[in-house]
Protein backbone atom coordinates (compact mmCIF):
# COMPACT_ATOMS: atom_id res chain seq x y z
CA UNK A 1 0.00 0.00 0.00
CA UNK A 2 1.66 3.16 -0.95
CA UNK A 3 -1.07 5.55 0.20
CA UNK A 4 -1.47 5.60 4.44
CA UNK A 5 -5.03 5.27 6.02
CA UNK A 6 -7.53 2.87 6.99
CA UNK A 7 -11.32 2.13 6.70
CA UNK A 8 -12.90 0.29 9.52
CA UNK A 9 -16.18 -1.14 8.48
CA UNK A 10 -18.48 -2.38 11.24
CA UNK A 11 -21.79 -4.14 10.10
CA UNK A 12 -24.81 -2.71 12.30
CA UNK A 13 -28.69 -4.27 13.05
CA UNK A 14 -30.63 -2.70 15.80
CA UNK A 15 -27.47 -1.70 18.06
CA UNK A 16 -29.16 1.59 19.55
CA UNK A 17 -28.21 0.37 22.84
CA UNK A 18 -24.45 0.27 22.06
CA UNK A 19 -24.22 2.49 18.73
CA UNK A 20 -23.08 5.75 19.69
CA UNK A 21 -20.98 4.29 23.10
CA UNK A 22 -18.90 2.01 21.43
CA UNK A 23 -18.37 4.08 17.71
CA UNK A 24 -17.21 6.88 20.36
CA UNK A 25 -14.74 4.64 21.54
CA UNK A 26 -12.91 3.19 18.65
CA UNK A 27 -12.98 6.68 17.14
CA UNK A 28 -10.95 7.24 20.48
CA UNK A 29 -9.16 4.58 19.92
CA UNK A 30 -7.97 4.88 16.12
CA UNK A 31 -7.16 8.44 16.56
CA UNK A 32 -4.52 7.06 19.18
CA UNK A 33 -2.89 4.56 17.25
CA UNK A 34 0.80 5.34 16.53
CA UNK A 35 2.10 7.73 13.52
CA UNK A 36 -1.94 9.46 13.83
CA UNK A 37 -2.80 7.45 10.24
CA UNK A 38 -6.12 8.95 8.87
CA UNK A 39 -9.18 6.81 9.18
CA UNK A 40 -12.72 6.69 8.83
CA UNK A 41 -15.59 4.49 10.85
CA UNK A 42 -18.14 2.68 7.92
CA UNK A 43 -21.77 1.74 9.78
CA UNK A 44 -23.47 -0.27 7.52
CA UNK A 45 -27.06 -0.61 8.48
CA UNK A 46 -28.46 -4.01 7.33
CA UNK A 47 -32.33 -3.61 8.30
CA UNK A 48 -32.32 -2.54 11.47
CA UNK A 49 -36.15 -1.85 12.98
CA UNK A 50 -34.89 0.43 15.49
CA UNK A 51 -33.03 3.94 15.92
CA UNK A 52 -29.96 2.76 14.90
CA UNK A 53 -30.27 4.68 11.71
CA UNK A 54 -31.14 7.72 13.15
CA UNK A 55 -28.32 7.43 15.95
CA UNK A 56 -25.68 6.78 12.94
CA UNK A 57 -27.10 9.71 10.77
CA UNK A 58 -26.05 11.56 14.42
CA UNK A 59 -22.88 10.55 14.72
CA UNK A 60 -21.54 11.11 11.54
CA UNK A 61 -23.09 14.80 11.48
CA UNK A 62 -20.77 15.00 14.83
CA UNK A 63 -17.61 13.24 12.81
CA UNK A 64 -17.00 13.78 9.14
CA UNK A 65 -14.41 10.94 10.07
CA UNK A 66 -17.79 8.88 10.73
CA UNK A 67 -19.90 7.47 7.67
CA UNK A 68 -22.86 5.32 7.33
CA UNK A 69 -25.70 3.59 4.64
CA UNK A 70 -28.54 2.34 5.71
CA UNK A 71 -30.00 -0.48 3.53
CA UNK A 72 -33.56 -1.49 3.77
CA UNK A 73 -33.20 -5.57 4.86
CA UNK A 74 -31.03 -7.34 6.70
CA UNK A 75 -27.68 -8.81 5.05
CA UNK A 76 -24.06 -8.44 6.66
CA UNK A 77 -22.67 -9.78 3.26
CA UNK A 78 -24.45 -6.77 1.20
CA UNK A 79 -23.28 -4.36 3.96
CA UNK A 80 -19.83 -5.17 3.75
CA UNK A 81 -20.08 -4.95 -0.41
CA UNK A 82 -21.48 -1.49 0.06
CA UNK A 83 -18.74 -0.59 2.43
CA UNK A 84 -15.88 -2.19 0.17
CA UNK A 85 -17.25 0.42 -2.10
CA UNK A 86 -17.58 3.24 -0.06
CA UNK A 87 -13.75 3.20 1.43
CA UNK A 88 -11.73 6.19 0.96
CA UNK A 89 -8.64 4.02 2.36
CA UNK A 90 -6.06 1.43 1.17
CA UNK A 91 -6.93 -0.76 4.25
CA UNK A 92 -10.25 -2.26 5.22
CA UNK A 93 -10.57 -3.70 8.31
CA UNK A 94 -13.69 -5.53 9.98
CA UNK A 95 -14.97 -5.11 13.83
CA UNK A 96 -18.13 -5.55 15.11
CA UNK A 97 -20.02 -3.51 17.11
CA UNK A 98 -20.05 -5.00 20.23
CA UNK A 99 -16.21 -5.21 19.71
CA UNK A 100 -15.93 -8.32 21.62
CA UNK A 101 -12.62 -8.53 19.35
CA UNK A 102 -9.65 -7.18 21.41
CA UNK A 103 -8.97 -3.83 19.30
CA UNK A 104 -5.16 -4.13 19.33
CA UNK A 105 -6.18 -6.62 16.12
CA UNK A 106 -6.74 -3.00 14.26
CA UNK A 107 -3.17 -1.73 14.27
CA UNK A 108 -1.38 -5.04 14.02
CA UNK A 109 -4.04 -5.78 10.91
CA UNK A 110 -3.04 -2.44 9.53
CA UNK A 111 1.16 -3.03 9.99
CA UNK A 112 0.35 -6.41 8.33
CA UNK A 113 -1.61 -4.89 5.11
CA UNK A 114 1.72 -3.74 3.99
CA UNK A 115 2.88 -7.06 3.22
CA UNK A 116 0.10 -9.14 2.67
CA UNK A 117 -3.13 -9.09 1.09
CA UNK A 118 -5.58 -10.79 3.46
CA UNK A 119 -5.30 -10.76 7.70
CA UNK A 120 -7.49 -12.98 9.76
CA UNK A 121 -7.67 -13.02 12.98
CA UNK A 122 -8.28 -16.09 14.85
CA UNK A 123 -9.85 -16.53 17.94
CA UNK A 124 -9.00 -20.27 18.33
CA UNK A 125 -5.82 -19.53 17.79
CA UNK A 126 -6.17 -16.83 20.38
CA UNK A 127 -8.44 -16.81 23.82
CA UNK A 128 -11.72 -16.62 23.37
CA UNK A 129 -14.29 -16.35 26.11
CA UNK A 130 -17.48 -17.79 24.12
CA UNK A 131 -20.47 -20.61 25.06
CA UNK A 132 -19.07 -23.95 24.48
CA UNK A 133 -22.22 -24.51 21.88
CA UNK A 134 -21.25 -21.65 20.01
CA UNK A 135 -17.32 -22.73 19.79
CA UNK A 136 -17.95 -26.25 19.02
CA UNK A 137 -19.63 -25.46 16.16
CA UNK A 138 -16.79 -23.27 14.89
CA UNK A 139 -14.67 -26.03 15.41
CA UNK A 140 -16.29 -28.07 13.10
CA UNK A 141 -17.12 -25.63 10.69
CA UNK A 142 -13.30 -24.60 10.11
CA UNK A 143 -12.02 -28.79 10.36
CA UNK A 144 -14.33 -29.48 7.55
CA UNK A 145 -13.30 -26.24 5.40
CA UNK A 146 -10.03 -27.82 5.97
CA UNK A 147 -10.62 -31.21 4.88
CA UNK A 148 -12.96 -30.19 1.70
CA UNK A 149 -11.06 -27.47 0.59
CA UNK A 150 -7.56 -27.62 2.11
CA UNK A 151 -8.13 -24.49 3.90
CA UNK A 152 -5.24 -24.17 6.19
CA UNK A 153 -7.28 -21.16 8.53
CA UNK A 154 -8.50 -20.94 11.70
CA UNK A 155 -11.31 -18.58 11.56
CA UNK A 156 -13.67 -17.36 8.99
CA UNK A 157 -16.48 -15.04 10.85
CA UNK A 158 -16.99 -11.57 9.51
CA UNK A 159 -15.03 -9.72 12.25
CA UNK A 160 -11.47 -9.59 12.86
CA UNK A 161 -10.46 -9.56 9.27
CA UNK A 162 -8.08 -7.03 7.32
CA UNK A 163 -8.03 -6.58 3.41
CA UNK A 164 -6.38 -4.28 1.41
CA UNK A 165 -9.19 -2.17 -0.38
CA UNK A 166 -8.24 -3.23 -4.12
CA UNK A 167 -8.32 -6.90 -3.16
CA UNK A 168 -11.54 -6.91 -1.80
CA UNK A 169 -12.97 -5.17 -4.77
CA UNK A 170 -11.68 -7.47 -6.67
CA UNK A 171 -13.80 -10.00 -5.31
CA UNK A 172 -17.07 -8.81 -4.88
CA UNK A 173 -18.45 -10.81 -7.48
CA UNK A 174 -17.88 -13.44 -5.06
CA UNK A 175 -20.26 -12.34 -1.68
CA UNK A 176 -23.33 -13.32 -1.39
CA UNK A 177 -25.82 -11.44 1.34
CA UNK A 178 -25.09 -13.45 4.49
CA UNK A 179 -21.75 -14.57 5.68
CA UNK A 180 -20.25 -17.72 4.16
CA UNK A 181 -18.27 -14.66 1.42
CA UNK A 182 -15.57 -14.67 3.96
CA UNK A 183 -14.63 -18.58 3.23
CA UNK A 184 -15.27 -18.24 -0.55
CA UNK A 185 -12.99 -15.08 -0.68
CA UNK A 186 -10.32 -16.02 1.25
CA UNK A 187 -10.47 -20.09 -1.12
CA UNK A 188 -10.36 -18.28 -4.37
CA UNK A 189 -7.86 -15.81 -3.08
CA UNK A 190 -5.52 -18.50 -1.96
CA UNK A 191 -6.27 -20.13 -5.18
CA UNK A 192 -4.85 -16.79 -6.87
CA UNK A 193 -1.40 -17.06 -4.89
CA UNK A 194 -2.68 -13.78 -2.70
CA UNK A 195 -0.80 -13.55 0.41
CA UNK A 196 -2.96 -14.55 3.57
CA UNK A 197 -1.56 -14.59 7.08
CA UNK A 198 -3.64 -15.55 10.58
CA UNK A 199 -2.68 -13.95 13.74
CA UNK A 200 -4.35 -14.90 16.93
CA UNK A 201 -6.82 -12.67 18.38
CA UNK A 202 -8.85 -12.00 21.85
CA UNK A 203 -12.62 -12.76 22.06
CA UNK A 204 -14.82 -11.92 24.28
CA UNK A 205 -18.53 -12.07 23.96
CA UNK A 206 -20.22 -9.60 25.21
CA UNK A 207 -23.97 -11.02 24.21
CA UNK A 208 -25.24 -13.74 22.52
CA UNK A 209 -25.04 -14.52 18.37
CA UNK A 210 -26.92 -11.92 16.22
CA UNK A 211 -27.62 -14.65 14.22
CA UNK A 212 -30.48 -18.23 13.81
CA UNK A 213 -27.96 -20.17 14.67
CA UNK A 214 -29.78 -23.26 13.33
CA UNK A 215 -30.33 -21.25 9.87
CA UNK A 216 -26.83 -19.81 10.42
CA UNK A 217 -25.43 -23.63 10.24
CA UNK A 218 -27.71 -24.83 7.73
CA UNK A 219 -26.39 -22.09 5.40
CA UNK A 220 -23.27 -22.27 6.65
CA UNK A 221 -22.50 -26.04 5.97
CA UNK A 222 -24.82 -26.40 2.92
CA UNK A 223 -23.02 -23.67 1.29
CA UNK A 224 -19.67 -25.21 2.36
CA UNK A 225 -20.60 -28.58 0.51
CA UNK A 226 -21.73 -26.48 -2.69
CA UNK A 227 -18.34 -24.94 -2.83
CA UNK A 228 -16.71 -28.16 -2.10
CA UNK A 229 -18.65 -29.79 -4.92
CA UNK A 230 -17.85 -26.66 -7.29
CA UNK A 231 -14.16 -27.78 -6.81
CA UNK A 232 -14.45 -31.05 -7.73
CA UNK A 233 -15.96 -30.26 -11.15
CA UNK A 234 -12.42 -27.62 -12.14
Amino acid sequence: MTTPGLTVFVPVYNEEAILAENTRRLSAFLAGLPGSPPFEIILGDNGSTDRTPALAEALSRQDPRIRWFSLPEKGVGTAFARGVGMAAYPAFITVDMDLSIDLSFIPRALALLETHDIVIGSKICGDQKRPAHRKLASNLFIRLAGALLSLPFQDYSIAAKGWRTDVARRYLPLVDDLTFYVVRVVHRAMRDGLSITEVPVACHDMRGSRFNLVHEGFYKFGNLFLLWLKTLGK
